[in-house]
């Protein structure tokens, strides 16, 4: 689990402060929900984290360590989950860009796992709208893209929560994390148009809706290869004029 923290120093840093490239950090945000009873808790940071990680090997960017915990409210029926408010998060993601900002990194990139943190899209708009350097990853279409190459069978609409494509990426990433009972958890429920007033519990006893069966460490691979190859096009857009 040691590869969720940079082990960077401070001289690190310094070192590469004179790379105008380094004034692009990367910021996975998490969360802290059930996921399941054969994925944990912490999934979605996990996730995130194996997304940044794979970025970070790719382009030279400041890579930090994730927010576990984020807006899970719709997760709350089942033990274990923990959630923080929007207005929290938010603040937190801006004081992070503000604190980099004041030590010459100019530019950050979220990295969300989580679908629930819906204010994260607010806090990326309304810094844009400031003249500030932030984008928000991966966008749908950098996860259908993803979901396409790797031969995900499920779709993104069906593949909501701890699905093919979860179980995929920790099977690669972190295969000691997952227990058994995946292999039979499939669940569908595509219609799910009253999700935020009824919760993940109006539409799934398990908390599973998706088809986990389907999911291979060979997918999570070329899940967050594909992902890496997206990034590319945000990396151009924010050092563009740096």
């Amino acid at each position: 689990m040691s590869d969720l923290v940079p082990a960077d120093t401070t001289e690190d840093v310094r070192t590469r402060g004179a790379d105008v490239s380094r004034q692009v950090a990367v910021l996975p945000v998490g969360s802290f929900e059930q996921h399941g009873p054969y994925l944990p808790l912490a999934t979605d940071t996990l996730v995130a984290c194996a997304v940044a990680r794979e970025i970070a090997g790719a382009y030279p960017v400041h890579l930090l360590p994730p927010v576990t915990i984020s807006c899970s409210h719709e997760h709350a029926a089942w033990p274990g989950t923990v959630s923080i408010s929007s207005v929290t998060l938010h603040a937190v993601v801006r004081d992070i860009a503000a604190s980099l900002r004041r030590s010459g990194v100019d530019a950050l990139v979220v990295v969300n796992g989580h679908g629930g943190n819906y204010v994260l899209g607010n806090v990326v708009q309304e810094s844009s709208a400031r003249g500030e350097r932030m984008a928000l990853f991966p966008a749908a279409e950098d996860w259908e893209a993803a979901r396409e190459r790797a031969g995900v069978v499920t779709s993104l609409l069906t593949d909501m929560h701890a699905g093919e494509i979860e179980t995929s990426i920790l099977l690669h990433a972190h295969p000691e994390m997952l227990r058994p009972g995946y292999e039979t958890s499939d669940f569908v429920a595509d219609d799910r148009r009253h999700l935020l007033t009824l919760g993940m519990s109006g539409y799934t006893d398990s908390g599973v809706i998706g088809r986990p069966s389907l999911g291979s460490a060979e997918k999570g691979k070329e899940l967050l290869a594909s992902l890496a190859d997206s990034f590319g096009a945000y990396f151009s857009m924010l050092t563009s004029d740096a």
